[in-house]
């Protein structure tokens, strides 16, 4: 098994999944992290003959990122469930919980935010 990763940008990354999609590529999951106080990083990955491929898009906690749901239905879940987590907002899912997926009214807002990964620069 080969896991190849690629830099993505806010206004290709649906672009990127379509052909993704086009190649029968099978949709694995997202993850989300918080770098800091600012900054979010997503990682799409998907599977295609054993090949891992992930794309990586950084993207400031304020910003509207496209949903990728209307391409891979299945996305709606682990989209609705970053918004939950970290306070990602998607713009076009098939399915919007609004932010309530798992967490109620009394339950704390964005509970993965609290703590920053930072990355050191390779020497």
């Amino acid at each position: 098994m080969s896991i190849e990763t690629i830099p993505a940008a806010l206004d290709t990354i649906v672009g990127e999944v379509v052909k993704m999609k086009a190649q029968e590529a099978r949709f694995l999951t997202m993850t989300a992290v918080s770098l800091d106080e600012k900054t979010t990083e997503l990682l799409y990955t998907f599977d295609q003959d054993l090949v891992m491929t992930h794309y990586r898009l950084t993207v400031p906690k304020d910003t509207h990122v496209p949903s990728i749901s209307p391409v891979y239905f299945a996305a709606f879940l682990v989209e609705n469930e970053i918004c939950d987590q970290f306070g990602v907002v998607f713009d076009g899912l098939v399915l919007d919980f609004g932010g309530k997926l798992y967490l109620d009214e009394e339950a704390q807002r964005t509970p993965f935010c609290k703590f920053a990964v930072t990355r050191k620069e390779k020497a």
